[in-house]
């Protein structure tokens, strides 16, 4: 392989007037295909693992790495910035070093603790409760935190329709190489940055890493490079990945802003302006970095919504903590100047330094009283039930993001869902048909009765007329893989179901021309040669607007007849509103 990752980058990055020279200089696809050791219609040997990882180790994995997680002692730290937890631990701190002050013999019985010498011990039990309170919160969310990394890896990790082998087949996101021909269809992502070609009407929609909202028509001719995370609207076509993971496009721009982002927290007081630095500040739609949004890896100090018990108990505390607080404070000062009145007024004696000890054992009582006072089991108490909630669900392998879904969820009384709610296999059948003036419901009876004529233009319009694939099951007695539109899918299982394999009659037909699906035509269709001079159009598409374009229609004994207007009533009113 003589390309080096830099010159993959600059491929890519050269600007729109100079794409298609910089790509021609190197022969264009089909150069930088044998420079890359590929071929397109064989694309790469997938039994070759030595290959794929020397692939891997020259030009990188399709994976960007994510921020580092937040160590046990940084999530303790978090926790602990709760006003309760930080008020506990000054009472603590306060009780502990009064502890080890030195009392007169004569005044140890107006401290507090028995024992001079286990004075200590109330405060370092307070701070020991502290400790655990948030070591538990630390723990959970860092547990939570760890799930959800998992869950989203698994999110990510999408299956992309590639061709190895010279076969359709399907590779994990997280392993497609540079060398992988990419099979890009309507609605699909791009994974990787590539070279686009065999395309047809492919138009994508960039906004997410440039900011235009137009669609952008790719050929190999004017505009021959896709880019990772941009969304195919209208089309299909190939694609020879060049770049991935860190060194695509938007793999640059995720470094960079998690670089910025690292930089900021370490240097926040910098003044140094961006035209001094020799780099602006780019604003960037959201959608431009997938590494870089809000995920299920959601790091735990991001605020969530307070479920309304925890509002409550919020409320509940701060109400509580105030009237502590205020007791604590009119009890010091209230033995403070009885204390006073008594010494100094009543008895006429002159302050003395070991008055101080008297002083500071109204002072400890009134911390006893606040630490007494503040709900501090509360949040504990709360986190650790809906984390037992949260491991219960677990369980019935349903993950929860956020621990106050469980206690929302719980207090619903009322549950409503439509059809969109509906678990499905995301697998399509045909269920029935009408062929010839009459309806099917088993493919095998359309079978029995069609001529050979009906049946061959039919299984050939389904599958000339398709991108999708059904590759061979994962396991044995499994039924096959799906890939690509659902719709097409069930068109091409109900061919194999009439005795026909679409492989080799798309070998066999190879179309000339394509006029792709799109909501404003509601229809797609091919154009397949039958001779020099001779072609035939297949289309499929809307009910209702196929028929509209239809003068005439095939019986099953292969005949044809006109289709009047009697018989377009019909079949409108009829059929297509009960398929409907």
């Amino acid at each position: 392989m003589t390309l080096s990752v830099a010159d993959l980058i600059r491929l890519v990055e050269s600007q729109s007037e100079d794409a298609a020279n910089n790509l021609t200089a190197l022969g264009g696809v089909e150069g930088v295909a044998a420079a890359l050791n590929v071929q397109l219609e064989h694309g790469l040997d997938s039994h070759n693992e030595q290959d794929l990882h020397q692939r891997q180790t020259q030009y990188g994995k399709n994976y960007i790495e994510p921020e580092a997680p937040k160590t046990i002692l940084q999530l303790m730290w978090h926790a602990f910035q709760d006003l309760t937890m930080m008020v506990l631990a000054g009472a603590g701190v306060v009780s502990f070093v009064i502890g080890f002050i030195p009392f007169s013999s004569k005044d140890n019985k107006r401290h507090l603790g028995s024992d001079p010498s286990t004075a200590w011990i109330e405060g370092a039990a307070i701070m020991f409760a502290v400790l655990i309170v948030v070591l538990v919160a630390a723990l959970n969310d860092y547990q939570k935190e760890k799930q959800f990394r998992a869950l989203n890896a698994v999110k990510e990790d999408e299956k992309i329709k590639v061709i190895r082998n010279g076969a359709p087949a399907e590779v994990s996101k997280f392993n497609l190489v540079v060398g992988d021909i990419v099979r890009v269809d309507l609605g699909d992502i791009i994974p990787a940055d590539g070279i686009v070609f065999d395309e047809n009407d492919l138009k994508l929609d960039e906004s997410a890493m440039t900011g235009e909202s137009d669609l952008l028509k790719k050929d190999r001719r004017l505009a021959p490079f896709l880019l990772s995370g941009t969304k195919v609207m209208e089309g299909v076509g190939k694609m020879l990945v060049v770049a991935v993971g860190e060194n695509s496009q938007s793999g640059i721009i995720s470094k960079l802003l998690l670089g910025a982002s690292k930089k900021k927290k370490k240097d926040t007081t910098s003044t140094q302006t961006p035209e001094e630095d020799g780099y602006g500040l780019v604003s960037t739609p959201k959608e431009a970095v997938a590494p870089i949004d809000k995920k299920l890896d959601e790091e735990p100090n991001d605020k969530e919504g307070k479920s309304p018990l925890q509002g409550k108990l919020d409320r509940l505390t701060l109400v509580v903590s105030k009237i502590g607080l205020s007791v604590a404070l009119f009890v010091f000062v209230a033995l403070a100047i009885r204390f006073c009145i008594v010494k100094f007024w009543i008895n006429g004696e002159s302050w003395d330094r070991a008055y101080m000890e008297d002083l500071m054992s109204h002072f400890i009582l009134g911390v006893t009283i606040l630490v007494v006072a503040i709900p501090e089991g509360l949040p504990l108490a709360v986190t650790i039930a809906l984390a037992f909630s949260v491991k219960k669900m677990l369980k019935d392998n349903n993950l929860v993001r956020h621990l106050n879904a469980c206690e929302t969820m719980g207090s619903a009384t009322t549950i409503c869902s439509d059809k969109t709610g509906t678990l499905t296999t995301n697998r399509m059948t045909v269920m029935q048909c009408y062929v010839g003036q009459e309806e099917f419901s088993v493919a095998q009876s359309l079978r029995l009765q069609a001529s050979s004529t009906t049946k061959d233009i039919l299984t050939t319009s389904i599958c000339v007329n398709s991108t999708a694939e059904i590759l061979p099951p994962k396991q044995v007695g499994a039924q096959p893989e799906h890939t690509g539109n659902k719709t097409e899918c069930a068109l091409l299982q109900f061919a194999a179901d009439l005795g026909v394999d679409y492989t080799p009659v798309r070998k066999a037909l190879p179309i000339c021309h394509m006029i792709t699906f799109s909501s404003a035509k509601k229809r797609m269709s091919v154009v397949v040669p039958l001779s020099e001079s001779k072609c035939r159009i297949f289309t499929k598409g809307a009910s209702e607007i196929v028929l509209g374009l239809c003068t005439s229609q095939l019986r099953l004994d292969g005949s044809l007849s006109p289709l009047g207007s009697d018989e377009y009533t019909r079949v409108n009113e009829n059929i297509i509103e009960k398929y409907a």
